[in-house]
């Protein structure tokens, strides 16, 4: 059983994520953001849960609603923000935007804005992982619209048959953009695909951090030890729109806020901890005090940072030979 130090950073973590991307939702449609924005709201507990079971120097990919991996890695919010205004200071310098945030230094190889672009770069950096026996793992976060891609069967038979340490994590939020997920897939589980490749397919609740984290575990020990890869689905619920300032015609009201109020991750995970006595309501109460002020301190930091010169769009295009650090 993890103690109640890990607990606090679990909720801080789920509360940044949602307090960021919340604080985004706002800026976005005030107009102080550009391009287009992809939530994470409730789905906190996959990203969280599944990054607690990682070790710094592992690697993880995302995808175009990427934030909440992101964070949870580890990223400086300050700089998450200042690259979705566009500005200097951002994690790509204010070239890269929303969709496509990355940190090496953290392990976070890049959100993408294409779907399931993220598996096959997990992959690479599984295999190099196994060539320099670093015991490095390496997760790829899509989701179930994803795994309808080529690059999905392409990464996970690959991966399968190099024995390569990689998880492969599909959070089945149940909407593809406007498509439910029952109608664009033949199958009830993602991870019954697994069985394709001869790896294990996993299940887990998305919505409870805990079965997420234990799962997730589990799964990285075993890539760890040279197990190979595994399929873990995390079945969880897309609260917000495909994008902010989606009109959400595909489905009805009544079924998001049903969810919304039975199935919010960080409820549930309040409502456990306390009940169990783990953590009081106080302490949850102090970080519930304390995120809303760091996000507002990244927005004044994005504010005030300034936007990229006009050459700097010939910058950071290529390398040239002996520059490579």
């Amino acid at each position: 059983m993890v103690n109640g130090e890990q607990l606090l950073r679990w909720y801080r973590t789920m509360m940044r994520i949602r307090a960021f991307e919340e604080t985004v939702n706002e800026q976005f449609l005030a107009g102080q953001i550009p391009g287009f924005v992809h939530l994470y709201i409730g789905q906190e507990a996959v990203a969280t849960g599944v990054c607690a079971a990682l070790s710094p120097g592992d690697y993880i990919t995302s995808t175009h609603r990427g934030h909440g991996h992101t964070l949870a890695k580890g990223a400086d919010m300050d700089r998450m923000m200042a690259e979705l205004y566009g500005k200097s200071t951002g994690y790509c310098k204010g070239k890269g935007g929303s969709m496509h945030i990355a940190d090496f230094q953290i392990g976070m190889l890049g959100a993408n804005g294409v779907v399931a672009g993220g598996i096959n770069i997990a992959v690479g950096a599984a295999l190099a992982s196994k060539m320099l026996d670093n015991g490095r793992v390496a997760v790829s976060f899509f989701g179930d619209g994803g795994s309808n891609r080529g690059t999905f069967h392409e990464g996970l038979n690959l991966a399968s048959v190099w024995g390569l340490p990689v998880v492969f994590v599909c959070e089945n939020n149940q909407w593809s953009s406007t498509t439910f997920y029952g109608d664009s897939t033949a199958v009830q589980d993602v991870a019954s695909r697994a069985a394709s490749y001869n790896i294990p397919g996993v299940i887990a609740d998305g919505n409870d951090l805990f079965d997420v984290y234990e799962k997730a575990r589990e799964a990285v020990e075993r890539a760890r030890d040279g197990g190979g890869p595994t399929l873990l689905e995390a079945k969880t619920y897309r609260i917000r729109g495909h994008f902010v300032g989606d009109p959400e015609r595909y489905r009805a009201r009544d079924e998001v806020m049903k969810h919304s109020d039975q199935d919010d991750p960080i409820k549930r995970f309040a409502e456990r901890v306390t009940n169990e006595g783990w953590l009081t309501e106080e302490s949850l109460r102090e970080v519930d005090r304390e995120v809303p002020e760091e996000v507002a301190r990244a927005v004044q930091f994005a504010r005030d940072s300034a936007y990229p010169e006009l050459s700097a769009a010939y910058e950071d295009l290529w390398v040239e030979a002996g520059d490579a650090k």
